[in-house]
């Protein structure tokens, strides 16, 4: 089961005219794999995710999601597709200010309606995957920026999704701590055969990424080596390094 879109376009309203956001992208995610996507702002990465997730329809293609064509799906059924299929990491954590970081995860099982004997064991085997368990009772407040993402990412995970999609996970965090969560998001991805699309900004955080693509003006390309980018990024990185 992957993430499948298929010649998808995507417009938006603009007073009398319309936008083209995504211009016939195709992309296949295999499961256990990161699909890397990068762009300057405004190229329609956002928008990319948005259909991904099935929050935006688009106005033509196709979005396949664990073998399930989304197309002509309810509101109901794209809701429940959402919850029990697709995970979010989004680039703030957002985290409910009053819930410790075990009990965020469990409202995710609530939601899903899982007993709550098995949702809070759930929910510490995967704060403990993500070196959040000894902080299970602590609260957003006294918790590191590195931390609240840790706890994003497990809560994300919470319904075991077939698909996992990351907006700009790092863009609050410093490189190390940004190098640290990408390296968690790659390894989970791994582990759990996830689908995983990560969205960034930066070059240096390609290094788990098993394709490359970029998006510009709305259209998609993959990259045809995935290594020649990481190298591009060490390279570039290296450059500034000397520079300094």
């Amino acid at each position: 089961m992957s993430l499948t879109l298929t010649d998808v376009s995507l417009t938006y309203a603009d007073g009398e005219d319309r936008v083209l956001a995504l211009d016939r992208v195709n992309l296949d995610v295999p499961p256990g794999t990161v699909t890397a996507v990068l762009g300057p702002s405004g190229s329609g990465k956002s928008s990319l995710l948005a259909v991904a997730a099935t929050l935006i329809t688009p106005d033509s293609g196709t979005v396949v999601i664990a073998d399930a064509d989304t197309a002509g799906m309810s509101r109901d059924h794209l809701a429940e597709l959402r919850r029990r299929r697709i995970g979010i990491v989004f680039q703030q954590p957002n985290l409910v200010p009053s819930l410790t970081a075990v009990e965020q995860l469990q409202v995710m099982a609530w939601i899903d309606g899982r007993p709550l004997g098995r949702a809070v064991s759930d929910a510490m085997t995967l704060l403990d995957s993500v070196g959040m368990a000894d902080q299970a009772d602590r609260r957003p407040h006294s918790l590191s920026g590195g931390q609240r993402q840790r706890v994003n990412i497990a809560r994300a995970l919470m319904n075991e999704p077939t698909v996992l999609l990351v907006d700009e996970p790092t863009s609050a965090l410093d490189q190390e701590r940004g190098m640290a969560i990408v390296e968690l998001i790659t390894r989970l991805t791994r582990e759990r055969a996830t689908s995983t699309v990560l969205v960034t900004h930066d070059r240096a955080h390609l290094a788990g990424a098993d394709r490359v693509a970029e998006v510009h003006d709305g259209r998609l390309s993959i990259l045809p080596d995935a290594a020649a980018a990481r190298g591009a990024s060490l390279g570039q990185k290296t450059s500034r390094i000397r520079e300094v």
